[in-house]
């Protein structure tokens, strides 16, 4: 049986059981061993080891049965000893209720005697108390302290206690009868609250905040804490005022007092936010005003600039203290302090802004005109002026003498520059100085002053001269200046714009001023525009004549009808060469002068008036056959220089005309360029032909 329980493995597995049964026993191995295969012998040992098993299975099912039968006695036997527990704990519940019902009656039994103790003791403690301040009051009657209470010095904490309560019951008593006690009460109660704050001043000297605290604490029921306030306040300035930056003393002296005020007072965030009243309405006030006292009459810049900067240096203090504890509204609280001191200065600061702006303005334009040699002229305002305007519109006519500029515009950008940048900071100091609803009527009054002085004053008064420099159109080798002029207002009034955008928007945008502001910047946009067009439709004006002197000049008849057909050697006339010069030289101009699609518009029209010259000028003369090819030669280099006009092309084709063989001239006049023109223009060209009244023609044509 032993050699049988030796076969178990844990995991058992039957096929390994077995197999380990087979190696074990004699003639069990495979053919090929060292012992000979036996069946029998395997089959014995099979049967002999089956019967080990029943054996072993009948010994170990009777154990299992007595194991059963002891652990049920077991369960027996722990399911009786809980049912006992289960009573015993019930009977301990009910114990536990009993203990707990006492302990309440007695708890309430207590509670009723110590109120009863109480009720007792209390008369008696308030007994004892007025026995004690009676026989306080007696010294004072007799006018003799004897109490050491109020000999001994270091007990004056306790003297103080007394004397705050004699001081309470000598204000009830009647005056004519006990006077003089209510003297020398008084006279005790005063001369303690010295001796506490003149405590409290050593402590505070000394660094002594515990007994600061003790101090502050007996004082807190006396007349004189206030007082005691007043000299903490007073002590904790000594010094602090060191550097040149009061606005960061300041700050830093708050900050110190915060950390140390909770551990003093009962009462912090009252006194910090004494401290800082006392800092605003003296040292900050006296300090404001003696900065600008100093430059309110004879620099209004510099008074600007310091208002500005210790206004915003102010509330920057302010914004530090924010995060102190100063009571329920300290946002209201800094605001009044603020105002108290910058109200006065606030009140009459857009009269001194605008006031300003409009000198240093004129200074500004005064001085840039004084370096010019230029006495500014007058434009004139009112009816006439009015008439005049709306006359040179209709009819582009030069209204008055022309003046000659010497090429000046009159314009500079350092000039705008200048005058934006007061602006600007005009701007930045009326955002921060204004009062939320005066904003933007103060921002609009500033705009005002700036359209006065750039646009008016300057650019407008610029393009007014421009205009005036304008020459006629029939006048010979004219200097063209306006176009300088359109180039540097467009730069100009570009910055104009992009500071209206960047400082005036977001100061106007969210009141009725943003409407007023866009409808004074349309007008003025417009009414420059109006001369602008005005100035550019003369000057191409001016081109074309220039262009018509050149030709009348230059151009001779015999350029068309030469006497030698066969001797000519020139590829276009001398009037097309020149003529040619001149226009790129004017395309050059009108690129750098514009931009964007007023390029192109105003190529567009001295393209248009260019076109027409040529075509007029070219009906003039009358054409050979080699005069004709040359009058095609120019018309190419017309195009040529005049790529970004596109309207040569059909003019071309005219010339076409005038040398092409008569037989064939129907064919062209059918083509493409020249079928959608009327039939006068065909015939005009063809009538240019040397060779026209020849019957031939005619009746080609006909």
């Amino acid at each position: 049986m032993a050699t049988t329980a030796e076969l178990f493995e844990e995991p058992f597995v039957a096929d390994e059981y077995i197999e380990r049964l087979v190696w074990r026993t004699p003639g069990g191995g495979s053919r090929g061993g060292p012992e000979a295969f036996d069946p029998k012998r395997l089959l014995e040992e099979f049967v002999n080891h089956i019967q080990e098993l029943q054996i072993m299975d009948e010994r170990i099912q009777r154990k299992v049965e007595k194991l059963e039968q002891q652990c049920q006695k077991e369960a027996k036997e722990f399911a009786r000893k809980v049912q006992e527990l289960q009573k015993s704990n019930q009977v301990a519940f009910q114990h536990f209720q009993e203990l707990d019902e006492h302990i309440s009656y007695v708890a309430t039994k207590v509670c009723h005697l110590g109120d009863q103790l109480e009720g007792v003791n209390t008369p008696r403690q308030r007994a004892v108390e007025a026995q004690k301040l009676m026989k306080y009051f007696n010294e004072f009657l007799d006018g003799e302290l004897k109490s050491d209470v109020f000999t001994n010095s270091e007990k004056i904490k306790e003297a103080a206690d007394i004397i705050q309560k004699l001081h309470l019951i000598a204000q009830e008593l009647p005056f004519d009868r006990f006077s003089e006690v209510k003297s020398k009460i008084a006279s005790k109660y005063h001369d303690l609250e010295c001796q506490l704050i003149q405590e409290f001043t050593g402590a505070q000297r000394r660094g002594e905040t515990s007994r600061m605290r003790e101090v502050a604490a007996v004082l807190l029921h006396f007349k004189g804490y206030s007082h005691c306030v007043d000299v903490y306040i007073k002590q904790c300035q000594e010094g602090a005022y060191l550097r040149n930056d009061i606005f960061e003393d300041a700050a830093i002296l708050c900050q110190r007092v915060n950390k140390q005020v909770g551990d003093i007072f009962s009462n912090p965030e009252t006194v910090l936010a004494k401290l800082i009243q006392n800092v605003f309405e003296i040292k900050l006030q006296s300090f404001v005003k003696d900065q600008l006292q100093e430059c309110w009459k004879s620099d209004a810049e510099q008074y600007l600039k310091s208002l500005y900067d210790l206004y915003t240096r102010t509330t920057n203090l302010s914004s530090k203290l924010m995060e102190f504890n100063l009571g329920t509204d300290k946002q209201t609280f800094l605001s009044k302090l603020i105002k108290s001191i910058f109200i006065s200065y606030l009140e009459s600061y857009i009269e001194i802004e605008t006031n300003y702006l409009k000198t240093r303005s004129a200074m500004i334009l005064q001085r840039y005109y004084d370096s010019k040699n230029h006495q500014k002229r007058s434009i004139g305002t009112g009816g006439i002026q009015d008439l005049k305007e709306r006359i040179r519109q209709r009819t582009n006519l030069p209204l008055g003498p022309s003046i000659d500029t010497h090429g000046e515009t009159f314009l500079s950008q350092e000039v705008v520059v200048n005058l934006l940048q007061e602006t600007k900071q005009a701007f930045e100091r009326c955002h921060r100085l204004s009062d939320p609803s005066d904003l933007p009527r103060n921002a609009f009054r500033i705009f005002t002053i700036l359209v006065e002085f750039l646009c008016i004053e300057h650019i407008d008064y610029a393009l007014e001269t421009g205009l005036a420099g304008i020459p006629s159109s029939d006048s010979k080798n004219a200097n063209l200046y306006f176009l300088d002029v359109v180039h540097q207002a467009n730069t100009i009034f570009h910055l104009f714009d992009k500071q209206f955008n960047d400082h005036l928007m977001p100061l106007i945008s969210s009141s009725p001023k943003l409407s007023e502001c866009l409808q004074k910047k349309k007008e003025i946009i417009e009414q420059m525009e109006m001369k602008l067009d005005t100035g550019i439709d003369r000057t191409l004006n001016c081109m074309i004549g220039q262009m018509k002197h050149i030709l009348a000049a230059e151009q001779k008849k015999t350029d068309f009808k030469p006497e030698d057909e066969n001797n000519v050697l020139i590829q276009y006339t001398n009037a097309c060469v020149k003529v040619c010069a001149y226009v790129r030289k004017q395309v050059e101009k009108i690129k750098n002068s514009m931009d964007g699609k007023n390029v192109d518009t105003v190529l567009m029209e001295l393209g248009v008036r260019f076109h027409r010259l040529i075509y007029e000028h070219l009906q003039q003369y009358s054409y050979s056959c080699m005069g004709g090819m040359l009058a095609i030669c120019d018309v190419a280099e017309y195009r040529k220089c005049a790529k970004d006009f596109k309207l040569f092309d059909t003019l071309h084709a005219l010339c076409n005309l005038l040398v092409v063989n008569p037989d064939n001239l129907k064919q062209v006049c059918s083509g493409e360029q020249l079928a959608n023109l009327d039939k006068n223009i065909l015939h005009s060209f063809v009538q240019l032909r040397a060779d026209y009244r020849s019957a031939r023609l005619a009746r080609h044509f006909s």
